[in-house]
């Protein structure tokens, strides 16, 4: 495993947050199924944020969420028109996961 820093965001803003990813040895699916990948499975609870094109915090947007209902809090969130992404974080170490967009 390598631990690598990280910005999801890629202008240099209060709201551009560097932090930790790890990246598996072995090979392993990308995104956009129909469920959620394994690694946001592993925390009962996440905290999610909604993002603007703008890669600004859209305030009012951030909630603590449980794993099971992250899919559907993510896609109510997604059908605000301000919101391009939704930033996912583990609600234990709240060290980015994942970004869910718009497809």
């Amino acid at each position: 495993m390598l631990i690598l820093a990280y910005r999801p965001l890629e202008g240099r803003h209060p709201c551009a947050e560097t932090g930790p990813i790890f990246l598996c040895a072995d090979a392993c699916s990308v995104g956009g199924g129909t469920t959620l990948p394994e690694i946001l499975q592993t925390s009962p609870n996440y905290l999610i944020k909604g993002y603007s094109a703008e890669e600004r915090i859209i305030y009012g947007t951030g909630s603590l969420v449980a794993s099971r209902d992250l899919q559907t809090e993510a896609t109510a969130m997604l059908a605000d028109e301000h919101v391009t992404s939704v930033h996912v974080r583990p609600a234990r170490n709240n060290c980015f996961q994942a970004r869910i967009e718009r497809t």
